[in-house]
């Protein structure tokens, strides 16, 4: 892929004296003398990188930066500033700018930066692939199978996934269920935040409350320190609940005045703890017959 930068300077030495240094760098310079053209630019033209000075007549360099990031926000913005003006510098930075240069500035400090915009640039795409693969891996595609009730689930799981409800998914042991609870999260607005998963089958009876919902210093003997529960971790993501079936009845009335509430008081506490949590809960076991 070819790296594009645009210049743009109504200094016509400075201009080709800049297109000429970053050509000998290998890039793909195009050129525009005032902020009008340039933005002209941006939207007709694959522009990865602006090169703008400041101050300019018509549409100047900050508003041309302003201009550049609502139409593209990933596009990096160099603003060249004249010399002793890092007030302009720094506003430029407010606005959303890579970087500033100030002019007269040696060549071997141009050609760095214009270089990190680049690297951030990429750095930035590769982000933006890992995600997709990480979404396309914990898709709805991954349940298997194409019966009617695979078909059924995949078409539930796609329509609960962007809401906030907490959701049940039953089934034999085998059958699926975390698969389906991670394509929920991975396909719902908390996907950039994480999913925390704890098996309610594997936690002692008397340590239950402790783990999903913390506990004070000197709560009981042993408690040296504040311990976090999982619901703390787990907040502004999706807490999983795997065999929620094997859940102490005391606990699991604790559990539903969180999700009535968004609230829980720790053992040893005095005050409630409020969090932001989705919760996916799976069993294998059949809840109405128990």
């Amino acid at each position: 892929m070819k790296k594009t930068i645009l210049v743009v300077d109504d200094e016509p030495e400075l201009r080709r004296l800049l297109s000429r240094l970053l050509k000998m760098e290998g890039y793909l310079v195009f050129e525009a003398e005032n902020g009008d053209s340039a933005l002209h630019l941006v939207k007709n033209e694959d522009i990865m990188v602006v090169l703008s000075d400041v101050k300019m007549p018509g549409l100047n360099g900050l508003a041309l930066l302003e201009a550049v990031k609502e139409f593209d926000p990933a596009i990096e913005v160099i603003m060249l500033t004249a010399y002793g003006s890092v007030e302009d510098g720094v506003e430029s930075i407010k606005k959303g700018a890579f970087d500033y240069i100030t002019k007269g500035d040696e060549d071997n400090k141009i050609v760095p930066v214009v270089e990190k915009a680049f690297e951030k640039i990429s750095l930035k795409q590769r982000i933006v692939q890992l995600e997709k693969r990480i979404t396309q891996r914990i898709s709805f595609s991954a349940l298997t199978g194409n019966s009617p009730a695979i078909a059924r689930v995949r078409e539930l799981g796609e329509k609960v996934s962007p809401t906030e409800v907490p959701v049940l998914i039953t089934g034999e042991t085998g059958t699926g269920k975390e698969v389906l609870a991670h394509a929920i999260h991975a396909n719902s607005s908390r996907k950039r935040n994480q999913m925390v998963v704890i098996n309610c089958a594997a936690i002692p009876r008397e340590l239950v409350e402790s783990e999903l919902f913390g506990y004070r210093a000197g709560a009981f003997t042993g408690a040296l320190r504040n311990k976090k529960g999982l619901f703390e971790e787990a907040h502004s993501g999706t807490l999983f609940l795997d065999e929620i079936g094997e859940l102490e009845l005391s606990a699991q009335s604790k559990l539903l005045r969180v999700i009535e509430t968004g609230s829980f008081i720790k053992s040893g506490d005095t005050q409630p703890t409020t969090v932001d949590v989705r919760i996916v809960a799976a069993t294998s076991r059949d809840l109405e017959e128990r």
